[in-house]
C-alpha cells in the first residue's frame, strides 16, 4: 500500500464527515422518515435502528458501486492519456472548493454541477415513490440503493478522489469510507433531527466547515503539474 493510498482513506472520512450537513439537506428527511414510520415507544428503537442502518448502508454501498464503474473507466483511459490522473485531481479538488463555498454558503455554484446526474435520477426517482412509508428493513435496503444516485456535489468531488486510485477496489473503500464519514450525521438525524437541523443552520458552524473543505481542495488541486515540476 502506498503511502497516498493509505492517506486517502482518512481523508475521504474526513470529507464525509465536515461535508455530512449537506447530506442531512439531500438525505436527512428521509433518514428522519424511517424514524417517524415506527410508533414510539418500548420495542420499536431496535427497529428504527435496523431501519436507519440498512438505509444508509445501502446507500453507501452505492456509492462503492459507482466508485467501481468509475475506476473502471478512468482505468482504461489512464493506458490512453497518461496525464489523466492530473485532470482527476484538478477536478476532485475544484469541486472540493464548490462545495465549501457552498456550505460556507458565499457560492451555491456547485448546484449547477449536481444537474450533471439531473437525467439519471429522473428515472430512478419515480422507484422511490413505490417503497413509501419505509417499514421494513427490504425496503429500507432498498430505498437506500437508489438514495445513492440522488445528484450530490460532495459525492461527486469525492467520486474524483477514488478514480485517482490504483486499483478498483480501493476505489471502493474510498467511497465506502466517505459514506462511512457521512453516516454520524445521518443516523443522528433519525435519533436527534431537531438537534442536527440547529447545527446545519449554525453560520459559525458551516463557515468553519466550508473553509476546511476549500483549503482540502486547494491542497489536492496538483498546482505544481501545471508548472512543470
Amino acid at each position: 500500500m502506498t503511502p497516498e493510498l493509505y492517506l486517502s482513506y482518512p481523508s475521504a472520512f474526513l470529507i464525509g464527515l465536515l461535508g455530512s450537513t449537506h447530506c442531512l439537506g439531500m438525505c436527512g428527511g428521509i433518514s428522519a422518515s424511517l424514524s417517524m414510520a415506527l410508533p414510539v415507544g418500548k420495542g420499536f428503537r431496535a427497529r428504527q435502528t435496523i431501519l436507519l442502518l440498512a438505509f444508509n448502508g445501502a446507500r453507501i454501498a452505492s456509492y462503492a458501486l459507482i466508485a467501481t464503474l468509475v475506476a473502471l473507466l478512468s482505468t482504461s483511459a489512464a493506458s490512453q492519456w497518461a496525464g489523466l490522473g492530473i485532470v482527476l485531481r484538478s477536478i476532485a479538488g475544484v469541486l472540493l472548493i464548490f462545495m465549501g463555498l457552498s456550505m460556507g454558503q458565499w457560492w451555491q455554484g456547485i448546484r449547477y454541477v449536481e444537474r450533471i446526474g439531473a437525467p439519471l435520477w429522473k428515472r430512478l426517482s419515480p422507484l422511490t415513490r413505490h417503497l413509501l412509508p419505509v417499514n421494513h428493513p427490504a425496503k429500507a435496503l432498498a430505498l437506500g440503493a437508489l438514495w445513492g444516485w440522488l445528484p450530490c456535489g460532495l459525492v461527486y468531488s469525492t467520486l474524483g478522489w477514488a478514480a485517482l486510485q490504483p486499483t478498483v477496489g480501493s476505489a471502493a473503500l474510498t467511497m465506502m469510507f466517505f459514506g462511512l464519514g457521512t453516516l454520524p450525521s445521518m443516523l443522528a438525524t433519525g435519533y436527534a433531527a431537531t438537534w442536527i437541523n440547529s447545527l446545519k443552520g449554525n453560520r459559525s458552524f458551516r463557515k468553519v466547515t466550508g473553509a476546511l473543505l476549500i483549503a482540502f481542495g486547494l491542497w489536492t488541486i496538483p498546482l505544481m503539474a501545471f508548472f512543470g515540476h
